[in-house]
């Protein structure tokens, strides 16, 4: 995930759309062709609910990880500044049947919206335009841009890839083989991060010999990177996608005998990553700003609840940044971070 040294910056994007409820009057609107929409499809907005109805709103994630921790302050940000409740969910197994799940239920028991981090964009287009008759649907940190969602807040994936693209090139000027590790490349931000470090490589002297998916085991996760590891004498760097990857490819590194041979470089700012590039194990991670997920998120859902359709952003796509810590400025970083968490 990410963050920057205004890891708390808070500057929104303008108020979004409505509320839901299935008795209330639709409204469809075209989505302004240009960077950021999909002309193909239309955005459902719902009127918004009665002055005085207690909003009932929803942030599902795609895992119980630590990194939705940090959403969650968010979330609680917005709570305190709007007086509203909004539910935290998360998918225990990480699977996409639960997830599927916890959107039908959402949508029976009459919430007004929800923000979600899709784990299988393609397998989902569905279950997620049926809830968007209902109720408001926007995505965070995992899009499904294919879907009626109404708006993606968080990280523009490929240009993250990018930018970790671009941190590996100054890590390996002399290039090699390095190994690519994700949790599921179903997931959209896996897709993208790894388009954007391909296209960050490209005329250079490093090769992407292998992809390695844990279906979030963090277990195999580990095993991944150990066989890879095993497998490849020669390999100079290991690339962890998900947050959860960082640790555990270092403890492969680590068991292996190879720090300082096989440099590593990783996502989000897990303790154990951060803890890792002080010690010289891992060379970086880029770094999101989930907090920004959860409180933008309230927020849009809040306005479209109560405002309607002239609280639709402009933009499908609110790209919230990263920022890249190593060694250079992960203290500062850690400051930052233990503020946010409280």
């Amino acid at each position: 995930m990410q963050f920057h040294p205004g890891v708390v910056w808070l500057g929104l994007t303008a108020a979004a759309i409505l509320g839901c409820d299935s008795t209330r009057t639709e409204q469809r609107l075209t989505p302004a062709v240009g960077s950021g929409s999909n002309p193909t499809k239309s955005r459902k907005v719902h009127e918004p609910v009665p002055e005085g109805t207690v909003l009932k709103l929803a942030f599902v994630t795609n895992t119980t990880t630590e990194f939705w921790k940090i959403a969650e302050k968010g979330l609680e940000k917005a709570r305190k500044e709007l007086g509203i409740q909004i539910d935290l969910k998360l998918p225990a197994s990480g699977k996409v049947e639960e997830q599927k799940k916890i959107i039908e239920d959402l949508v029976s028991q009459g919430y007004h919206g929800i923000a979600i981090s899709v784990i299988s964009p393609n397998d989902m287009v569905r279950d997620l335009n049926k809830a968007a008759e209902k109720l408001n649907v926007i995505t965070h940190d995992s899009d499904a841009e294919g879907s009626n969602r109404l708006a993606y807040i968080g990280t523009n994936n490929t240009a993250a890839g990018r930018v970790l693209g671009e941190e590996l090139k100054r890590m390996l000027p002399r290039g090699g083989k390095i190994a690519v590790f994700a949790g599921t490349f179903a997931a959209a931000n896996s897709r993208e991060r790894l388009n954007g470090v391909q296209e960050a490589l490209q005329g250079s002297s490093i090769e992407i010999i292998t992809t390695k998916e844990d279906n979030k085991d963090e277990s195999k996760a580990r095993t991944n990177a150990e066989d890879v590891i095993n497998a490849n004498p020669d390999i100079v760097c290991l690339v962890g996608l998900w947050g959860y990857n960082g640790p555990q490819i270092a403890s492969a590194v680590k068991a292996a005998g190879k720090i300082g041979k096989i440099k590593i470089a990783s996502f989000d700012e897990y303790d154990e990553t951060l803890k890792g590039i002080e010690d010289g194990v891992i060379e970086c991670t880029v770094v999101q700003k989930p907090f920004e997920f959860g409180y933008r998120a309230a927020i849009l859902l809040h306005a479209l609840a109560t405002k309607g359709a002239a609280a639709l952003p402009k933009s499908e796509f609110d790209d919230t940044g990263v920022d890249v810590i190593s060694k250079a400025n992960v203290a500062a970083f850690r400051q930052k971070l233990a503020e946010l968490r409280g």
